[in-house]
């Protein structure tokens, strides 16, 4: 979010109106040529340069092996690592695993094109950061329908970082490092978000008895730097114990160490660890667990890491469905960090999901206007991820909710498997984060939700109305939904239009509200509208589809330039400057 707010000056709505409704008109011969020629006017949702990209999740030990030489399949003897499949009540499927599977950058490399060509500009992968080596014997037994229980799981995840300046060896192999992997991506075209975590690190409490490198935390030249001791933590005495000096003495998640905000020496660990990251190719990152450390924490971070890396998107997990809740992370006094857009994705799940809610639902979880963020257009939009449930829908579900979210406002992130409907409706222990694999992959190409999730993501990567674009509504109502897209930045400027139908039937569609003239032509076939000043544009949009009009001309008509300065306006961190 950080790069949005100074790259380009946004004029006041009054001063906007006046510029926007000289845009594109034949100059005075009369003028005297003395006289400075108006500004080129600007509007957008976003200047943010990363909301140009759409975001594929990975969690890379289950994607592809592609090395099976870093498997360590014996890793960690009766408390093995690799492999370690649970019960499940349905004989016919695929069983959830808590061990690692062997998921890499080499599988991940191998298979970018795969992610790219369906219009993707960046891979979030889970961390990278080093883990246990043995299976976790403490915590709470796993069940089909647990959260936050973790006896018997490895950190094939990511998240039980125990050095977070090493790699986890799963991960790379002999002539691939993260630096060579993040050179890859980029050749393939796409961006690195890396998975971060600030509040926690293993499990570090209530084993049998201590087990190695849990609890545990080490400096990147090997040295222990921080020990929980197997003690929970109210037992810790981080004043006397140097070894306790990271921990609050309170827990915070499940069995995890609760790394102390106030320390100094723990924001010098992390900050340091991930510049180091940062340094070999990572282009975003995303925070987990960001609101289980206070703001002030955030504003520091940011700061150190934006001294070296200006401009650096990141954004973080707040965990909550109230936008009030989690917009103070989006303000620059607490760090300008954008946030996963939990709001919205509750209504996308009724909206696309079984409930099958009219287009209405979504009206009010976007916040277009005068909402709390600092910027709306900067989330990062999603209907699941791997800490909950897949998204239970029909393939044309699947389908809608994709040409929702690479249309409608905000940054598109789609979890791995979704383009074909992965696993859907599954809890994490359900076989949310079950192995995709290549032949998974094979069986995508020709699969109806990728192809047309290509189709549409493919229209955004080309189109800068549609990733920056103001999002001015025409319909949310049933199953149609209608809205204009705008932007320009002086220089180039495009309007969408988006027509989007989730019903079972064809619907028609007669625009007229704040239509502009001119050759409208489609982004996704070979039509093209002819509109005349007054006029209407008329479009039938199949079953299950989308349609998006483009008109590649700067704004113009008195309402349409009134509804564009209030849009902006409306919008926090335009009306402050």
């Amino acid at each position: 979010m950080a790069g949005g707010y100074s790259n380009a000056r946004t004029l006041p709505a009054a001063l906007l109106l006046a510029a926007l409704s000289g845009c594109g008109q034949p100059a005075d011969d009369a003028q005297p040529p003395a006289q400075a020629e108006p500004a080129k006017a600007t509007y957008y949702g976003t200047n943010e340069p990363f909301a140009a990209e759409a975001i594929y999740f990975v969690l890379t030990d289950r994607f592809v092996n592609g090395d099976s030489s870093n498997d360590y399949r014996e890793q960690g003897g009766e408390r093995h690592t690799f492999d370690r499949p649970l019960p499940h009540p349905e004989p016919d499927a695929q069983p959830p695993n808590v061990g690692y599977l062997g998921g890499d950058f080499k599988g991940l490399l191998a298979h970018a094109d795969y992610i790219a060509e369906m219009g993707f500009g960046a891979v979030w992968i889970t961390p990278i950061v080093d883990n246990p080596n043995e299976a976790f014997s403490g915590g709470d037994e796993i069940s089909w329908t647990s959260f936050l229980s973790d006896r018997g799981k490895a950190g094939y995840h990511g998240y039980w970082g125990v050095n977070f300046y090493h790699l986890d060896e799963h991960l790379p192999s002999a002539d691939l490092g993260f630096p060579e992997f993040t050179a890859g991506m980029h050749a393939k075209g796409l961006k690195v978000v890396l998975d971060i975590v600030a509040n926690h690190g293993s499990p570090s409490f209530s084993m049998p008895a201590d087990q190695p490198m849990f609890g545990e935390v080490y400096g990147a030249d090997g040295t222990l730097l921080a020990d929980h001791q197997n003690l929970p933590p109210e037992q810790l005495d981080p004043q006397n114990n140097r070894l306790h000096s990271y921990f609050h003495a309170e827990p915070d998640l499940a069995q995890l160490s609760n790394f102390d905000d106030t320390s100094a020496e723990v924001m010098d660990y992390l900050s340091g660890a991930y510049l180091q990251w940062i340094g070999q190719g990572v282009d975003a990152l995303r925070i987990d667990t960001i609101r289980h450390m206070p703001l002030p924490f955030w504003k520091a971070f940011s700061d150190r890491i934006r001294d070296q890396h200006p401009g650096m998107f990141m954004f973080g997990e707040a965990f909550d469905y109230e936008a009030a809740k989690i917009a103070p992370f989006t303000l620059p006094e607490n760090g300008a960090i954008s946030v996963l857009d939990f709001p919205l994705k509750a209504a996308m799940n009724e909206v696309f999901g079984t409930e099958g809610k009219g287009y209405e639902r979504l009206a009010e979880a976007l916040f277009l206007r005068d909402g709390p963020y600092h910027n709306p257009y900067d989330l990062v939009t999603f209907y699941d991820n791997h800490d909950m449930a897949r998204m239970e829908a029909s393939d044309e579900g699947f389908i809608d909710a994709h040409h929702w979210l690479f249309t409608a406002r905000g940054i598109p992130a789609v979890y791995y498997g979704s383009e074909i409907g992965f696993e859907r409706g599954r809890a994490e222990h359900q076989g949310n984060r079950n192995y995709f694999g290549v032949e998974r992959i094979a069986q995508a190409q020709t699969h109806p939700i990728r192809q047309a999730l290509s189709r549409i993501a493919q229209l955004r990567a080309a189109s800068p109305a549609l990733q920056k674009g103001l999002q001015l509504n025409l319909l949310l109502e049933g199953d149609r939904a209608a809205f204009y897209r705008l932007y320009s930045d002086g220089e180039q400027a495009q309007t969408a239009l988006v027509l989007l139908n989730k019903g079972a039937e064809a619907a028609d569609f007669v625009i007229d509200q704040w239509l502009q003239a001119g050759q409208w032509y489609s982004g996704l076939d070979d039509s093209v509208i002819d509109v005349v000043d007054g006029g209407s544009l008329s479009a039938s949009v199949p079953a299950h589809g989308v349609q998006v009009y483009l008109l590649d001309q700067p704004a113009a008509g008195a309402d349409l330039l009134k509804q564009i300065a209030l849009a902006q306006a409306g919008l926090p961190h335009r009306s402050a400057e």
